[in-house]
């Protein structure tokens, strides 16, 4: 009797394909093949490297993320703190063996694929964090114990990833991990106490960031006081999304970019090509994409009967629009350049799987959204 009602609870493959948020999926599909295109204008309307290997991540990644989606929510919770260990394991690999380039050491060669283990870290701290806060009791949220185990979690990752250095990624870490914190029900106050320990501490913080990380700073207060140096990027930038105006100068028609007056457009500054080629219309319906994956991810976790569930999605969600934000903001020069790329778009396997991986746990808390965990 007991086989035949464990049995009964089980979701058959069919159900699985049933329950899926054909939403969300949709318009994953769509970012996706209009990334391709993209990709294709970054490569001069022709079927070079980087289009090519996009399109083969995406190949490759898609199924994957269905493929997490079928596992039952239960086991990314069951798996939550191995993974997070595991991933810190690949930081400390990184540090030691990882490839330099650029001044940096943040990759680890896996033959067929370079991994930034930086990237599954975001997704990481999400599901490491949703998980602690679905076990402990709300009274003991705020101890002295709780806040102390919650902030090592965040920090310990930090600590790997800027020695790298890598600032941008590190920031955009402790930014998911902060949120959990705030969803968990981590009192106001202690954000209020660190905002401000924070910004005390900002001027010890800054004579110890290297010396290019300091000249960013520096360009992003006066992007003039080196036109031709380290402020031509993000002068480029401004002036090839503002020459797309409304409609834009048409797929394949960017002057910026084709003329090569924009550096690096095809990983952090995409959505600068794309703005000048669909213009300030097609800039909003981006937008409003991401805006429509954005709330079918909240909608899945406001119908998950389980805390980790509910707890992971909605960290997601935040943590996807806070790198759409801190990336518009950093190619519209409102941010420093801190290297975030934008999800999806951006060229970049590490960053695709990772957003991939995080998009099939919230597909596999939709399927089973009537799960409880213990």
């Amino acid at each position: 009797m007991f086989q035949h009602d464990r049995l009964s609870n089980e979701i058959t493959l069919f159900q699985k394909i049933k329950n899926l948020d054909y939403i969300l999926l949709i318009s994953i599909i769509l970012l996706s093949v209009l990334s391709v295109f993209v990709m294709y204008s970054t490569d001069g309307g022709e079927i070079l490297f980087h289009t090519k290997n996009h399109f083969v991540k995406l190949a490759v990644f898609f199924p994957l993320m269905i493929f997490v989606a079928f596992f039952n929510i239960k086991f990314w919770h069951n798996f939550s703190y191995i993974i997070y260990f595991i991933v810190i394991l690949l930081l400390i690999y990184v540090s030691f063996f990882g490839i330099k380039s650029s001044g940096s050491q943040r990759w680890m060669d896996l033959y067929l694929f370079v991994l930034q283990p930086s990237e599954l870290m975001k997704v990481a701290i999400i599901m490491c964090l949703a998980k602690y806060f679905h076990r402990i009791k709300i009274e003991n949220v705020n101890s002295f114990t709780s806040i102390t185990i919650v902030l090592s979690i965040i920090i310990i990752p930090i600590i790997f990833v800027i020695s790298q250095p890598d600032l941008g990624t590190s920031i955009l870490i402790a930014l998911s991990g902060l949120i959990i914190l705030w969803l968990g029900g981590v009192k106001i106050k202690y954000f209020i106490y660190s905002f401000i320990t924070f910004l005390i501490s900002l001027p010890f913080i800054i004579s110890f960031l290297k010396p290019y990380q300091k000249l960013r700073i520096l360009t992003f207060l006066d992007p003039d006081r080196d036109p031709l140096g380290a402020g031509y990027q993000i002068i480029q930038s401004k002036i090839a999304i503002g020459s797309g105006g409304l409609n834009g100068k048409g797929f394949l028609k960017g002057t910026q970019s084709y003329l090569d007056f924009l550096p690096e457009k095809h990983t952090d500054f995409i959505f600068t090509l794309f703005s000048e080629e669909f213009g300030f219309i097609g800039s909003v319906g981006l937008l409003i994409l991401y805006s429509i994956i954005i709330f079918r991810i909240l909608r899945i976790g406001s119908i998950s009967r389980s805390n980790f569930a509910r707890l992971f999605c909605f960290g997601y969600a935040f943590a996807i629009f806070i790198y759409i934000v801190v990336n518009l903001s950093m190619v519209l020069g409102l941010l420093p350049i801190v290297g975030s790329p934008l999800p999806i778009m951006s060229y970049g396997g590490s960053s695709m799987l990772a957003t991939m991986i995080g998009f099939g746990i919230v597909l596999s808390a939709k399927i089973n959204h009537k799960q409880m965990i213990a």
